[in-house]
């Protein structure tokens, strides 16, 4: 053969991180091997697999069709030396949750994945929907966790488990002990609100999608643990999973408002590219997600460690 493993190894960097020198650190090799290699790589085939703007690199149509396969025979390669070095473990994975599912779930998963195959290893990022999306499509992660939608044309997407929304404030707030609170009463309250991109958004979005001119967003917030606090504080009401509330509803610290006509249900779902092989790892890690929910309707029913 023409190319070596390290030459695909080596573009495969460059098209993730659009940089020989960022892709150098991250291979442990000189910047100037790296451009080296990436060179004798396009030459031998008289092609080009990059656009050349100033410093940056930025992958063209040809690049774009060769990257997935090039990420499956090194994924592939990666398993064979694995398995002729007697190796236990699956290898690295990288995988990417939104935050509600990274920070109540994924942790979690991650963490009985590697007790249980110690000489494996995970790269876990913690994302909005949006960022998870575009970093499977540029086959940056391996495996993706999110709760919005998903509708890109190169990717996987299998629902996993029922997710529901709450609106919700602090126990003292007026509206905490009201019954079959109408929408016209919640427009006239300040809301505190996970920022635009995000999976939680995009829901509460489509449930008031006929009132948003009439909506008083006072915070937008990247972090649920930020809304959880502002609304604790009295600025506000929230809407986000009921996951992320079940500790604070436990503790009642938080307590759930009764808005029986206000429709945010949802799901969490997997991702993968579509070109992506599925490794052993992935497909252990996915029977793994499948039994912690098994027999349950929805997420807020995963039994989760208490918060203090």
């Amino acid at each position: 053969m023409k190319y070596t493993l390290r030459q695909l190894e080596i573009f495969v960097a460059v098209s993730r991180t659009e940089s020989v020198s960022r892709a150098a650190e991250l291979l442990y090799l000189s910047q100037s091997a790296t451009s080296t290699s990436l060179g004798e790589f396009e030459r031998q085939f008289d092609l080009q697999l990059f656009d050349r703007v100033g410093k940056s690199l930025s992958i063209n149509e040809t690049g774009r069709q060769l990257l997935p396969r090039a990420v499956e025979l090194l994924d592939r390669a990666k398993e064979i030396e694995a398995q002729l070095s007697g190796h236990a473990g699956f290898g690295e994975m990288h995988i990417g949750a939104t935050l509600t599912v990274g920070n109540y779930l994924a942790t979690l998963l991650v963490a009985r994945f590697l007790q249980e195959h110690p000489e494996s290893s995970i790269q876990l990022q913690v994302h909005n929907t949006k960022t998870i999306v575009q970093q499977i499509a540029n086959h940056e992660l391996d495996l993706g966790m999110i709760e919005g939608d998903c509708n890109h044309p190169d990717i996987e997407v299998q629902p996993w488990i029922a997710d529901d929304l709450a609106i919700f404030s602090a126990p003292n707030h007026p509206l905490a002990k009201q019954k079959n609170i109408g929408i016209d009463t919640l427009l006239n309250e300040s809301w505190i609100l996970r920022e635009k991109g995000s999976g939680t958004r995009d829901t509460f979005d489509r449930a008031f999608q006929n009132y948003h001119a009439k909506l008083k967003i006072r915070l937008e917030l990247e972090h649920t643990e930020a809304i959880k606090r502002a609304v604790e504080s009295g600025l506000g009401i929230g809407c986000i999973s009921r996951l992320a509330l079940k500790d604070a509803f436990r503790r009642g610290s938080l307590v759930p408002l009764d808005t029986p006509n206000i429709k945010l249900n949802r799901y969490f779902y997997f991702l993968w590219h579509k070109q992506k092989y599925q490794t052993a790892g992935m497909r252990h890690f996915l029977n793994l997600c499948q039994e912690m929910t098994a027999g349950l309707e929805r997420s807020d029913q995963v039994d989760l460690p208490n918060i203090a």
